[in-house]
């Protein structure tokens, strides 16, 4: 059997930097090609370079604000194109213009891209594109080997063929592909710099979704369960509760009714949810109950639940002359007994794993339900009190969907687009039958 396909740049923040070069439209796919390769890419876009592809599909596609002034702050007041510089990994100038070639390599730091490239300690890999006598100019040909030379830059050379003049010759854009194994190699062994979120470039919130749960009652649990050990002590776990709240906000957001059951949380909960407050499994397992007792179209079981319980939490506090042995009962598997009532409610369960998540396809199996979110918490910016989550969706079929890393709102919609489209289906899918069913002849006699 097969694994996930290998991605060369996982975990790596790539600074994509384009000039102006009418071959700037492919900057476009050569993001989403790294980003194939785990990369988190940010763009930096030179003045010339606007004018031949704007920043709103860059931004898009690789959920960070676009640089294109030197002089742009990022909103909590860091200077953008610097952040770039200490925090990613390699810089790929794709296309570089002949110009920017020259400014290069007499340090001049008229645009983000240069000033980016100048700052860093990062590989810069350069792939240029221009006119064919232009490539072959003594002027650039000497600028191409100081940066070779002198800079340690991989410069990738041009191919030949049509050019944007109407002359055939040295100057195309190399091949994408042929520039994304050039960023691996130029990456090699070395680790990732900078891993800890908050360091790099911030992430743009996504465009909010269409109202598409409108008059679903959608089920979310949030924070993490404590069990009693004492009046004073309990067995609890690290949850904050911000991915569940993040998916409440979102499904509200979206036009649903949400009923939030909610453990322990370090966080405000959204205005707009019907909230029931919980403290233990046991009582989260009796307001899960009524809540799908209700018809509940979904359900979403963020919270951490603890795996064990005192098997006899004493009703005074423990003295600590006294010591302590704790003698421990497996809590009950919440969402399973919920799949094995078949309440036709499409369920969503979440995985916190440590390493790797070999083990998650196994366990939606297990629980027979509909998706199960994994992450790794043992990941910087993945897992319990972060804004960030780097999560894998696992479906019924077998698939397996790696997102990046994301905020967690953006996440959430993740897995809200899920949710809507499955029961969007089920929907068509009933109205298709209730078509094709003969119409009852009760009565007609």
């Amino acid at each position: 059997m097969s694994g996930a396909p290998l991605r060369r740049l996982e975990g790596r923040l790539i600074a994509l930097g384009v000039t102006g070069s009418i071959a700037a439209y492919k900057a476009v796919e050569l993001l989403r090609l790294l980003t194939t390769e785990g990369a988190d890419v940010v763009v930096l876009l030179s003045p010339s370079a606007t004018r031949f592809v704007g920043p709103l599909s860059f931004a898009a596609l690789s959920r960070h604000p676009v640089e294109s002034d030197v002089l742009d702050l990022l909103p909590d007041g860091r200077i953008g194109h610097i952040v770039v510089a200490d925090s990613a990994d390699a810089i790929v100038v794709a296309p570089a213009t002949a110009h920017w070639l020259a400014a290069m390599a007499n340090g001049l730091a008229g645009d983000v891209v240069t000033a980016a490239a100048l700052a860093t300690s990062a590989p810069v890999v350069v792939a240029p594109a221009m006119d064919g006598d232009m490539w072959t100019h003594p002027a650039t040909v000497a600028n191409v080997g100081r940066l070779r030379e002198a800079f340690g830059y991989t410069v990738i050379s041009p191919e030949s063929g049509p050019l944007a003049s109407g002359q055939s010759g040295v100057g195309r854009l190399a091949e994408l592909p042929a520039i994304v194994d050039a960023v691996v190699d130029a990456l090699a062994e070395r680790p990732i710099r900078q891993a800890n979120p908050a360091a790099r470039p911030p992430v743009v919130e996504a465009p909010p979704r269409e109202s598409d749960l409108v008059g679903r009652h959608v089920v979310i649990t949030a924070g993490g369960t404590r069990e009693p050990i004492d009046p004073v002590r309990y067995i609890g776990n690290r949850s904050t509760g911000k991915m569940g709240a993040a998916l409440a906000e979102a499904a509200l957001a979206r036009g649903a009714r949400v009923t939030l059951v909610a453990a322990a949380v370090e966080i405000p909960l959204p205005d707009g949810a019907e909230t029931v407050r919980v403290e233990t499994a046991t009582q989260l397992r009796d307001a899960l109950r009524t809540a799908m007792a209700a018809g509940a179209d979904a359900l979403v079981m963020a919270a951490a639940i603890a795996d064990f319980t005192p098997a006899a939490p004493k009703d005074r506090k423990i003295a600590r002359a006294d010591g302590l042995n704790l003698e421990l009962s497996p809590t009950p598997d919440l969402l399973g007994e919920i799949a094995a009532a078949k309440s036709g409610a499409y369920l969503v369960g979440f995985a916190a794993e440590t390493g790797d998540l070999d083990r998650a396809q196994a366990k939606l199996t297990a629980k027979g339900i509909d998706l199960l979110v994994a992450n790794d918490v043992s990941e910087p910016g993945s897992g319990f009190g972060t804004d960030t989550n780097k999560v894998t969706l696992f479906d019924r079929s077998g698939a397996r969907d790696e997102l990046p890393m994301l905020s967690k709102r953006e996440v959430a919609d993740r897995i809200l687009d899920r949710v809507a489209g499955a029961l969007d289906g089920r929907g068509a899918g009933a109205q298709t039958r209730a078509m094709h069913e003969p119409a009852s002849t009760e009565g007609a006699r």
